[in-house]
Formats: structure tokens, sequence, C-alpha cells
């Protein structure tokens, strides 16, 4: 054995898991919606995932819904809206959803760092080696309170101090995996 340490091949990737805003970044943003047949996946969404699944990455997804508090749909409609993205998407490894409003002053809404945590927990990870990707500053603000990396992709509802105050930015979700992918190559070239 090596006194110096592990050989290269060995070192642990940068990150363990993806974790994913739903609404505005995995699919277009439907405000509080119930109804599964309203869900369409952002353009390159499925085989984005597929590329992080095939890298052996976890995915997770974490997302405020507000409207199940506010009474815009059940429980039972948030699981039907959740089943139709698992469809279209694939499957995720957790879900770790809010069902508070602004008024409830809970942790588990991002920006909070509780939805983050639970998830990297349920990944048997630590949100140091978590990465969430996000449409809005919340998102990069549950983030950073947790302790995990962010990546914002914009959308035309996605505020100008948020893009300029993101960590990391890209175009577009598959354009977010892509920069996921290379620094894990970066970290460990065996992979490449």
């Amino acid at each position: 054995m090596d006194p110096t340490g592990p050989a290269p091949d060995t070192f642990a990737p940068l990150f363990d898991a993806v974790l994913l805003d739903r609404d505005g970044t995995l699919v277009h943003d439907v405000p509080y919606n119930g109804d599964p047949d309203r869900v369409r996946p952002v353009d390159g969404a499925r085989p984005a995932l597929d590329r992080l699944r095939a890298a052996g990455l976890r995915l997770g997804v974490v997302t405020n819904q507000s409207g199940l508090a506010r009474g815009h749909f059940t429980r039972d409609q948030l699981d039907r809206v959740n089943a139709r993205v698992e469809e279209l998407l694939g499957p995720f490894d957790t879900w770790q959803i809010c069902p508070h409003d602004e008024a409830a002053g809970c942790r588990c809404r991002k920006p909070g760092p509780d939805l983050v945590r639970a998830a990297a927990e349920a990944l048997g990870t630590v949100p140091a080696r978590c990465v969430l990707v996000g449409d809005i500053g919340a998102d990069m603000a549950a983030a950073s309170a947790a302790g995990a990396a962010g990546i914002l992709v914009p959308t035309p509802t996605t505020r100008a101090g948020e893009i300029a105050a993101a960590p990391a930015r890209a175009d577009d979700l598959p354009a977010a995996v892509e920069a996921i992918l290379t620094r894990q190559r970066l970290l460990h070239p065996a992979a490449r």
C-alpha cells in the first residue's frame, strides 16, 4: 500500500447527489398545479437526468408546495402530480416537500436549509456532497444555508438580483448537468 494516500482512482467524487427544484427547474411552472395532465418537463430534462443517473449520482427533489397549505390542491393531487413527474423524467431517490406557506415560519420551506438537509440524509450523504439546481434565489439560499453547492438555472421570472447573486449559473437544465459532470470528471479523471 502506498503510504502517501489512496490511489487517484479511489478519491471520492465531488458530489454524491444532485437535488433539484421541481417547478421551473424540472417542469414548467404551473402555479399551484394539482393536475398531472398539466405537467410538462423542461426541454432536455429526461436525457440530462439520465446522464446523472448513469454517472452514479443519486437524485432528489426538494420543493416548496404551499398550495397544499392554502387549499389549492390536496395531498392526493400533489402525489399524482409528482408521480407524473417521475413517469416522464424517471425515478428520483427521494422527494422532500415543504407543504407550508410563508406564514408557518418553518425551516423546511426554502430558503430554509431543512429540505436540503433531509434530502442529503435520505440519500445517505451530507449537504456538502450535494448540489442543488434551482430557478430562484430561495433555492440558492437554501443550498448555501445547508452547506450545499448551488447552480441557478434562470427562467423569465427569475429576478435580476437573484441571477447576479447566484454562486453558479447555467442556461438550462442540460447545461447545469454538463457543469456538474465536468466538475466530477476534473476531480476524478479516471471516470472519463
